[in-house]
């Protein structure tokens, strides 16, 4: 699916192709990066709950590679430690706004996988087991041994959906912004037939490349059932503007199917909530800020409250 206007092949999740929205990505220039959603490349730590959790930007070791990581707030007692996940070819910057707002209220923190931004390129094929492993590795820096409240973009909707079924014991809230759809590649096949035109199956073989494990992240993501991950707070939100011009003979069938993706992520708990961000197309947290922030703290209260 269509990212934004200026975004550009070059990334392999096809950003300019009507695909983009599947994985998520969108090329920013130099002008739009920033350092740190505090605008601070301090690292220095602040010592909270008798744990040295990391402030500012800093780099950390997870098993031999160096992870990109941004923490703004303070701990607040009974809250927990928000953590941004972005979406395919984008770096922690993207969320640099959604950052600093959110860390206005309490402890924000988010984070560049593997292959993207300022983290290492991955050392070999990713899964979403060792992708997992990163995260849990950032949620030690971010919250301790704390509860969490995933927030996550497009792919990085779908790691958050994939992980917290496993992790109970930390994640206590989960909000999935235009999610890609946990049966994607099964989606995008069906909506897209071999017998379509050569642009348009151009657009579904590359992102079907980047699901089977392309670049950057050299992530497999394979279709499968949703998990449940009890009676957490769950929000989950889709863009409201439909934006798939680019293939006007297949546009509609992905929407639908887009659509009922979001609603699939429903099964992660007896408490989720599907909305519509009625002004958006992929990228909420940019188009309707307000949104993603309400979201998240509703979310952030639920867990303070119902969490434990």
């Amino acid at each position: 699916m269509l990212a934004r206007s200026r975004t550009t092949v070059a990334i392999a999740l096809g950003c300019a192709l009507a695909t983009a929205a599947l994985v998520g990505c969108e090329a920013s220039s130099s002008a739009d990066r920033q350092v740190s959603a505090d605008g601070t490349t301090d690292n220095a730590e602040d010592r909270a709950g008798g744990k040295d959790l990391l402030t500012g930007t800093k780099k950390i070791d997870v098993g031999g590679q160096s992870v990109n990581v941004s923490c703004a707030g303070r701990e607040v007692a009974d809250r927990p430690v928000v953590v941004l996940l972005s979406g395919g070819g984008d770096g922690l910057e993207k969320l640099a706004g959604l950052q600093k707002t959110l860390s206005g209220e309490g402890r924000v923190c988010s984070y560049d996988r593997l292959g993207e931004g300022a983290s290492d390129k991955p050392a070999g094929p990713q899964t979403l087991e060792s992708t997992g492993e990163v995260l849990s590795a950032v949620l030690d820096q971010a919250a301790g041994d704390g509860p969490v409240v995933l927030a996550g973009h497009s792919l990085g909707g779908l790691i958050a959906g994939r992980y917290a079924p496993g992790h109970r014991d930390r994640v206590k809230g989960l909000v999935l912004m235009d999610a890609t759809s946990p049966t994607q590649i099964a989606d995008l096949v069906e909506g897209i037939p071999e017998s379509a035109p050569a642009s348009a199956a151009g657009l579904r073989d590359q992102t079907l490349a980047i699901l089977r494990g392309g670049e950057p992240e050299l992530l497999t993501v394979p279709d499968g059932d949703v998990r449940s991950a009890g009676d957490i707070p769950v929000e989950v939100i889709q863009h409201g503007k439909q934006y798939l011009a680019a293939v006007p003979d297949y546009g509609p069938g992905l929407e639908r199917a887009w659509s009922e993706g979001q609603r699939k992520w429903l099964a992660l708990s007896s408490r989720s909530k599907l909305s519509t961000a009625a002004e958006s197309e992929h990228y909420i947290y940019l188009d309707q800020p307000e949104v993603a922030v309400e979201a998240i703290e509703r979310v952030i209260s639920q867990a303070g409250v119902d969490g434990e």
